[in-house]
Formats: C-alpha cells, structure tokens, sequence
C-alpha cells in the first residue's frame, strides 16, 4: 500500500475544458429528437452530473420516446465527433506531472463515457500521464453518489481516507464527501456558484476557478493535510 495520498480527479471541467463540447452533443443530440434552443444555462444545471443521468432528466423533461441507451449512444457518438479540439487547462497539467513525479497514486473517475474518457485523454496528451481511468459505466449510479470514487480507490488499492479528489462541480464536491475523501474544489468558471451547499465541504476551494488554480499550493495542501493530518484548509 502506498505511503502517498491517491489522487482522484475528474475530467470533464476539472482537467480538460470539455463543456462547450458536451454542450454541444447536448444540443444536437436534443435537436435531433426535435427539441430546439437548448441553451448553455440549461446545460450547465448538469455540470457534474453523469451522462445518464442528465439524459434521463432532459428524456423525461422534453417527453423524449426514444429510451435512455438509445439517447446514450447519440450524444456519445457527436462528442466524440468534438473530442478531438479538447483543450486541458495547463496549470492542471502542471499538477498532475507533479504528483506523478512525486509518486502519487493517480486515477481518473467521470462520469462520461469509457470511450469519451478514453478520447479527451489522448487528445490532450494525458494519456502518458494519467492511464488509469474509471467511468459511471463501471458503477451502479452517478455522482453526487460515491460510487465512482469508491471504485477508484478500490482500483488504486487504498482506504478512501487515504484519497483526495479534485473537482470542478457541487456534485462531485458531494459525492466525495459521501466517499469519506478530502477534496479539492476548482469550480467551472461557467458553472454554478461555488457558494452553494454542496460545495462547503472541500477542504480547498479555489473560488475563481482555474484563472485562481495553482498546481503548488495544491500540491503543498494534499502534502501538508497527509501528513499533519489536521483536516484544516487554508484556502476558504
């Protein structure tokens, strides 16, 4: 068992700017089914909820016929259309070269797709850096339940206190909580407030999102909360 924390992170927001991308499988993938004028303030009160889960809602919201999986293999196949132009947010780069220098215990869990995961990895090149990755297709239910994460620390072979997770979204803030995971929050700059509710549990909150992210003090507070232990975040 390592002596380092594993670290947990998202993908979508948290480490690659894939939102306008899902954005706009959402939109086309509604289009398709005739629903139109799906906007970005729409789509932003899923951001950090899975795929499925999002479908489900906008199915029954829109009286949608057409089942779940069906809905699934649409919106799969227009990001995956997208995925190639995936940017990742370079400060997080920088994090994530640290910790794996430093020999953390790195996993990806998000809740798209194996395939989606799969394609923004490569196309931003984390591939090399972060090759192990878990999806909600792996697990029974979606964030903000903490099934995904639980998984992954089970994969890395780690206690879930031993793991701290790195987050864009409330819900994933959340579904970490339930793990019984420390948690780093760097809210989606076109998301909801990082003021609300779900977001009072991280341990440290970079409130203006990734413009405010820095991969040092990140990486000092994961070091610093191992090994004093403490559980106190200076940066609220």
């Amino acid at each position: 068992m390592s002596t380092m924390p594993a670290v947990i992170f998202d993908l979508d927001g948290t480490l690659v700017d894939s939102e306008p991308l899902y954005y706009e499988a959402g939109r086309r993938t509604l289009e398709r089914y005739g629903v139109a004028g799906f906007s970005w303030e729409e789509h932003t009160q899923f951001i950090g909820i899975g795929t499925r889960e999002t479908l489900e809602t906008l199915r029954e919201r829109y009286g949608i016929e057409a089942p779940v999986e069906e809905l699934l293999a649409v919106k799969n196949r227009h990001y995956l259309e997208l995925a190639a132009t995936t940017e990742i947010f370079p400060e997080m780069r920088a994090f994530v070269e640290r910790l794996r220098a430093s020999g953390h215990p790195l996993v990806v869990a998000s809740g798209s797709s194996r395939s989606a995961i799969e394609t923004a990895l490569k196309a931003t090149g984390l591939d090399a850096l972060l090759p192990v990755y878990l999806s909600a297709e792996d697990v029974g239910r979606g964030k903000p339940e903490p099934d995904v994460f639980l998984a992954a620390a089970r994969l890395l072979a780690v206690e879930p206190g031993q793991c701290v997770v790195v987050e864009d979204a409330g819900p994933g803030v959340e579904a970490a909580r339930r793990a019984g995971m420390r948690c780093i929050a760097v809210p989606y700059a076109g998301g909801p407030s990082p003021d609300g509710e779900l977001f009072a549990s991280a341990g440290l909150l970079f409130r203006g999102g990734q413009p405010e992210f820095d991969a040092r003090r990140a990486y000092e507070w994961v070091i610093g909360e191992w090994f004093t232990d403490e559980g106190v975040a200076d940066g609220r």
